[in-house]
């Protein structure tokens, strides 16, 4: 199993930057940032500096979306990283949530979306490309390479990931609900002519390494409980659509009864006020908490559901020491054991 590091780029963004050489130093493939640009500082900036800071670490938005930037302009950001800095990049998009909402916008359809993965992923790719009518390339880019995986909940959405995706990020780690939608991805690659098993399965949750008290772990809950209510925005646009009966697993569904609205200028935030209505029920099969074998029980048993990455959100106050004991601890736990003589 792979492991991700998701971060807020707030500033100074030289924090941002030194979490995620500690990030890589630990031992994590990827570090993942939001991307919403009134919220949080620009990503793609900061980008820059953890690839120069760094060797080895993946970077990219967790999610960018295809209605703040054109198509084109993303797809050159990635390709001129990645001839800066070797092909150390990856696309997480989706239709779009706070980056858009903020600015009184709506999510992208899913045609739009599906056409700017294409358009993305193909010139940023050295691959030319129809778009607006014209055929498209960057004449300075050769031997780039991007995936593109696409985060996505709902069953149309999740058929389009299977259909078109690099990879899957799904954003929350319910072993029952995350088993439904990795079934659900292959079927669509499968429908769709692709290997259901070339798809890459990303979960992605809040990760807080405890002490191993009920004081502790009730901490742990507190500053992972927006979480839960960053979620039930994407389930509500889904209860809307198909309302609660059978589409999507119940377990999903039932915990944004009591949900009656979200300031976005708390979200993602440890300190968001607004989300009382997440049980610890919820917290708790969201996230990954507790000591450090508990993190390992969880994601040894989501490895077993076909998972290959854990992204872990450290929107928190134990960052640092949640990095530490994943890397001392977690990692090397969930990583393949060579021995020097056998």
């Amino acid at each position: 199993m792979d492991f991700g590091a998701v971060l807020q780029t707030n500033p100074p963004a030289s924090r941002t930057v030194h979490l995620a050489t500690l990030a890589e130093q630990y031992g994590f493939s990827h570090v993942w940032t939001f991307d919403s640009h009134l919220l949080w500082q620009e990503p793609y900036v900061i980008y820059s500096a953890i690839l120069a800071a760094t060797r080895r670490v993946t970077v990219g938005p967790f999610v960018t979306n295809p209605a703040t930037r054109d198509w084109t302009v993303t797809a050159s950001v990635f390709a001129t990283l990645n001839e800066m800095y070797g092909n150390r990049t990856i696309c997480g998009i989706g239709r779009g949530d706070s980056a858009v909402r903020v600015t009184n916008g709506k999510p992208t359809t899913l045609k739009e979306l599906r056409e700017a993965i294409h358009v993305i992923r193909e010139l940023a790719n050295s691959r030319s490309v129809d778009y607006h009518g014209a055929t498209l390339r960057f004449p300075w880019s050769h031997g780039s390479e991007l995936d593109v995986w696409v985060a996505a909940y709902g069953p149309l959405a999740l058929k389009l990931t299977g259909e078109v995706g690099d990879g899957f990020i799904l954003q929350l780690a319910d072993l029952d609900i995350a088993k439904w939608m990795i079934e659900t991805v292959r079927t669509a690659a499968s429908n769709a002519g692709r290997d259901p098993y070339a798809v890459t399965f990303c979960v992605a949750a809040p990760m807080y390494i405890t002490d191993g008290t009920d004081a502790g772990l009730a901490h742990a809950r507190e500053q992972s409980r927006w979480f839960g209510g960053m979620v039930g925005n994407h389930v509500a646009d889904i209860v809307s659509k198909y309302g609660t009966g059978g589409a999507v697993p119940q377990a999903l569904t039932d915990y944004i009864a009591g949900r009656t609205g979200y300031d976005y200028n708390s979200h993602g935030r440890a300190e968001n006020d607004h989300v009382d209505f997440v049980p610890d029920a919820i917290v708790d099969r969201f996230c990954v908490l507790g000591t450090a074998d508990e993190h390992i029980a969880k994601l040894e048993a989501l490895r077993e559901l076909g998972v290959d990455q854990f992204a872990g959100y450290l929107q928190h106050d134990n960052k640092e020491e949640t990095l530490r004991q994943y890397g001392e601890h977690v990692i090397p736990a969930l990583s393949d054991h060579v021995t020097a003589k056998s």
